[in-house]
């Protein structure tokens, strides 16, 4: 094989990670979302999939759009699938020069799988001292009993979310997405860019190793606190909070709303907007600790008062007021409400199967999108729509490609003229 080439300077207003390249061998949730995090910041991030069903979630459907699950299609923009089955022993070859050829793999293999393909840490560190190597796994590598499978469901019953979650007297309840896969990928993302700068500055990669149930634990934050002050089990709490009052859901004459007057200068403002003065002065509400003390009673003259008016009536008078307040909204009109407020959350793609695509951006916005620096998003790709570039990248020829193909150890998309996405160079 000849060495992948270089990789291209990076062209003005491009992301920070351009120039970086990524070889994920991760699937479902966490890890392509850390690895979508670092495609959202510039970086070249090959999505290595099995050439027959590729990532599992390309399966999780309904809904489709253009025959593409719409979990895939939010985990996967602007990266490169490379479809390549690692138990072939040429087709591993390729993988693992990919791999050595990266800056960062990211990988959630069972424990051992990675090492018997030769593609762990050590194999990757021995022909790239500078790799970023990133494992993703349920329960760690130090967790008894060894090599447990870990999913969303399982972690947030194990991690405390559950119990956490869900009304008072009630039963635990899961949150509405995968959250600790989300925090998993998230803490990915995040130690992936600081062993990137340190490999940068050193030379010397790193093994990073990112759980699920470490990522849930941490990401309990106060609640967790809570329960080593006091040696109890914090209660569910529902849509209130256990520490501050008020902090919760409202009905109104029409809809439900928020409102969070998380300190006392915010109470008496709220109390001024419902003319009730009196809530102000009465000593049981005066300060945090007396207002949750006295939650019952706060609770139901607030509700009674919020009754009184529909919801966008009190939206605007405590949002004049400076009180935090928020209406309770599903989730389409969550993401047309905040584009039309300007928050600008929704990226735009072309994908060859599904067509013009509305994607999710990230959470996190850089000073250079200001000013138009922020690079365009590809579309999540079609299984092995890259492969034959990727592997014509990594020294493999045409003739080479398209034996693989043949004997289906490789899978190489096809446009719906019937060519291939991508050629690869000629031997």
């Amino acid at each position: 094989m000849r060495p992948a080439r270089s990789a291209p300077e990076p062209a003005e207003g491009a992301g920070p990670l351009a120039g970086v390249r990524v070889a994920d061998l991760s699937r479902v949730l966490a890890g392509p979302y850390a690895t979508m995090l670092l495609a959202d910041m510039g970086a070249d991030v090959v999505k290595i999939e099995h050439p027959g069903r590729g990532d599992d979630t390309r399966a999780w459907g309904p809904p489709w759009v253009g025959g593409e699950a719409s979990y895939f299609l939010s985990v996967n923009r602007g990266k490169r699938s490379l479809a390549a089955d690692l138990k072939d022993p040429e087709v591993r070859t390729a993988v693992q020069e990919v791999c050595a050829g990266a800056d960062v793999v990211v990988q959630n293999f069972r424990p051992g799988v990675a090492e018997r393909l030769g593609l762990g840490y050590g194999d990757v560190s021995a022909r790239n001292p500078a790799a970023v190597y990133c494992s993703i796994s349920g329960f760690g590598p130090e967790h008894e009993p060894a090599r447990r499978p870990g999913f969303d469901l399982i972690v947030q019953a194990e991690s405390g979310f559950m119990a956490a979650t869900g009304e008072p007297g009630g039963p635990p309840t899961k949150a509405g997405v995968a959250i600790t896969d989300v925090l998993t990928g998230l803490n990915a993302a995040v130690s992936v860019l600081g062993a990137l700068v340190r490999a940068r500055a050193t030379g010397r990669g790193e093994h990073i190793s990112v759980s699920l149930i470490n990522s849930a634990l941490s990401g309990l934050a106060n609640v967790t606190q809570q329960a080593l002050v006091t040696g109890e089990e914090p209660e569910r709490a529902g849509n209130t909070h256990g520490s501050i009052v008020p902090y919760q859901a409202f009905p109104t004459a029409d809809s439900d709303i928020v409102v969070a007057a998380g300190n006392d200068a915010l109470y008496r403002r709220l109390c001024e907007v419902l003319g009730r003065g009196d809530l102000a002065a009465d000593p049981r509400f005066a300060t945090n600790p007396d207002r949750v003390a006295h939650r019952a009673e706060l609770v139901a003259e607030i509700t009674a008062e919020l009754r009184r008016r529909p919801a966008a009536d009190w939206l605007e008078r405590l949002l004049e007021a400076g009180v935090p307040v928020g209406r309770v909204r599903g989730v389409l009109d969550a993401l047309r409400s905040a584009q039309q407020a300007g928050d600008d959350v929704l990226l735009h793609a072309d994908h060859p199967a599904a067509g013009p695509l509305e994607l999710v951006r990230a959470g996190f916005r850089m000073g250079s999108a200001a000013s138009g620096g922020e690079r365009a998003t590809t579309a999540p790709p079609l299984l092995g729509e890259h492969s034959a570039a990727v592997l014509g990248e990594f020294g493999v020829g045409a003739d080479r490609i398209a034996r693989l193909v043949e004997r289906g150890t490789v899978h190489q998309a096809q446009r719906r003229d019937g060519e291939s996405a991508h050629a690869p160079p000629s031997d």
